[in-house]
């Protein structure tokens, strides 16, 4: 069964997106607001950032988290899974 896509607007540093997908409202606020707190802290450690190399870093940190929990993922299954 196909999972159906929703609307969400999220307000990121000011700016407006529509965020099409089939997360819950619950699971886009929380992204919403974490972005919006990691932009913060980085505009404050590193104020001559542009918005594109903050945007660049942010999904760097993502892509880095994500490799993380798949790395993970694998020790955690046997090993004749992993071949």
């Amino acid at each position: 069964m196909a999972t159906s896509k929703r609307r969400f607007k999220a307000e990121i540093d000011g700016h407006t997106y529509t965020i099409i997908g089939s997360a819950s409202d619950r699971h886009m606020e929380t992204v919403t607001r974490m972005m919006n707190e990691q932009i913060e802290q980085l505009k404050k450690l590193a104020p001559d950032l542009s918005d594109q190399e903050i945007a660049t870093l942010l999904a760097f940190n993502a892509i880095s988290d994500q490799v993380d929990k798949q790395a993970e993922l694998l020790k955690m299954q046997p090993d004749d899974a992993k071949a």
